[in-house]
Parts: structure tokens; C-alpha cells; sequence
């Protein structure tokens, strides 16, 4: 028997300092193991990386774990990732085993949403489970 469709969400808040911690205690390290190229590319304005970005990109990251409600297992960072369309809205792209583990929760297209003030960055990711016939 099919279940009903469902959203599941999740969400996240992020302080900046946090990341700023992270860049000085790691530099390029902490960049290149928790954001894929694209993602460092986007934060990156005139030669300075914009922290609020970063921020938001991880809290969003945080917020797809949270979503597929396994919190027990390690997540590659660079599975999740955040880009932009040429409008600026941002979408989640999932590779490698969270994309195989979200298309065996049924999971439909993620929607992101990303804010930040000036000292936190937050993201809410809500999407459409449709679980198939059986």
C-alpha cells in the first residue's frame, strides 16, 4: 500500500564566527573539504571570500541532513551542494551516496531557502516525498 506524500524538513543556523574560527584555524583546508569548487567560486567576491555565504552554504548543508533524518551516519560535505541559477536563487544538487540515499527515500526536488545577518547565516530545506508504487 502506497503511503500519502509528505514534506519533509530541515533546517539550520550557522554563526559566522563559527566560520571564521574555521578559516583561520584550517585556511584553504576547511574550504576545499566542506564546499565543492562551484560553491567557493559563488562566495568568492572580488578576491575575498564572503563568510555570510559560506555560512549559509553550510547551514544548508546541516539542513539536507537533517531532512533525510539520518543522523548517525558521516555525510561528505561535498555530496551536498549549493548553486545558483543565473537568477540567483539558490538550488541543492546531491551527488554520490546522499543522491542514492534521498532517491531511495523517494525524495522529489529540493527547495532551498538562505538568509543571514550579520553575525548568523541560516537555510531551510523542504522537499516532496512521493513514495512509489511497490
Amino acid at each position: 500500500m502506497n503511503q500519502p506524500d509528505a514534506v519533509r524538513i530541515g533546517c539550520d543556523v550557522v554563526s559566522l564566527a563559527d566560520i571564521d574560527d574555521s578559516m583561520d584555524s584550517f585556511g584553504d583546508r576547511f574550504l576545499h573539504r566542506v564546499f565543492t569548487n562551484r560553491e567557493i567560486q559563488f562566495c568568492t567576491v572580488t578576491g575575498t571570500v564572503r563568510r555570510e555565504r559560506l555560512a549559509a552554504r553550510f547551514a544548508a548543508k546541516e539542513a539536507v541532513v537533517k531532512a533525510l533524518a539520518i543522523p548517525d551516519i558521516a555525510t561528505p560535505p561535498h555530496e551536498i551542494e549549493v548553486i545558483n541559477d543565473a537568477t540567483g536563487r539558490p538550488h541543492i544538487v546531491l551527488h554520490g551516496s546522499i543522491a542514492a540515499l534521498a532517491r531511495s527515500q523517494d525524495w522529489g526536488p529540493v527547495q532551498v531557502s538562505l538568509s543571514h545577518t550579520d553575525c548568523h547565516s541560516m537555510a531551510v530545506v523542504a522537499v516532496l516525498i512521493t513514495p512509489t508504487a511497490s
